[in-house]
């Protein structure tokens, strides 16, 4: 590419003239090799406009643009909403359950869990939410001077359509309600008498020690795996298995944070990808040896 003469005088522009120069070589060398595309996605030129203005843009690489991607923001509280809240009796609600989590006392969530009713739970995609919640515009029954608290979506209050929504059917839709824990329940009104007392609520990202856990049951052709301790979101909605001889499969759920898949995976060292609901993911390389059993749980990489 030849430099045109009235260039010369303006050292800035001879610069930008080498530079197309180089780029044009590069080009046809690529085309000789098969046509080899560059790596560099072009998001923009070096422009130069009639009065010699320079327009300044950038290229940026594909392995910086996954990069980019991969390193979301971490999860933030969200804004602050109305609901309701009721209170379950003895350890019912610490057991089994529509998240699968069954015994959640033993998992580490405590007594400070809710059921959901539907219109939050959402088909089980909820599980594992972290709540900030606090009884509020009820002096009569609200526990004066008690700070919010931070709950765990762990099960389903399933709806109760022979009963009113506004009389015994709490949480059918499309309610938001929150069925908790006595002893949670006691901590925010000043007596359980009160039965029902009114919340708000917000998202806010879980605090959890240690890493995400992996329990395995299910059989050689039929895999389950339950997620649980998981941090920030705390909501998965994906969840990938890759064997040190398979490829990368994606799970489906089966219920809750219940995952499964038919792939053969016996006998291989697992890692696994977990996928937030912000967008995040949290992989786990080879967080099970190849001689791992079912019922047997793995501590992977949990999200900061």
């Amino acid at each position: 590419m030849e430099l045109p003469s009235q260039a010369l005088s303006h050292p800035l522009l001879v610069l930008v003239l080498i530079v197309l120069t180089l780029m044009q070589q590069v080009s046809a060398t690529n085309n000789i090799n098969g046509g080899v595309r560059s790596s560099w996605l072009h998001v923009g030129h070096n422009v130069v406009g009639k009065r010699g203005q320079i327009v300044h843009h950038f290229h940026l690489s594909k392995r910086s643009l996954a990069k980019a991607q991969h390193h979301r923001p971490k999860f933030q509280p969200g804004p602050w909403k109305q609901a309701f809240a009721t209170f379950y009796q003895g350890g019912s609600g610490t057991f089994g359950g529509a998240c699968g989590y069954e015994d959640v006392v033993q998992l580490g969530y405590g007594f400070q869990t809710a059921a959901l009713s539907s219109a939050l739970f959402n088909n089980g995609q909820t599980c594992g939410a972290c709540y900030e919640i606090e009884c509020v515009n009820s002096p009569q029954w609200c526990q004066p001077g008690q700070a919010s608290l931070i709950i765990t979506a762990t099960n389903l209050c399933p709806p109760n359509y022979y009963q009113s929504s506004n009389n015994g059917g709490w949480c059918n839709p499309p309610r938001e309600h929150f069925d908790i824990a006595q002893p949670v329940f006691n901590q925010l009104a000043k007596d359980y008498k009160a039965g029902i007392i009114p919340v708000t609520y917000r998202r806010v990202p879980c605090q959890k020690k240690g890493g995400i856990k992996f329990t395995m049951t299910g059989n050689p052709y039929f895999n389950q795996v339950l997620v649980w301790n998981v941090g920030g979101a705390g909501e998965v909605v994906g969840l990938q298995v890759k064997g040190n001889k398979t490829p990368w499969t994606a799970m489906k759920r089966l219920w809750g944070q219940k995952w499964e898949t038919d792939a053969m995976l016996v006998g291989q060292s697992l890692t696994f990808r977990v996928r937030a609901v912000d967008g995040r993911t949290s992989t786990s390389w080879h967080v099970a040896p190849p001689n791992w059993q079912f019922g047997q749980t793995f501590e992977g990489k949990n999200f900061k």
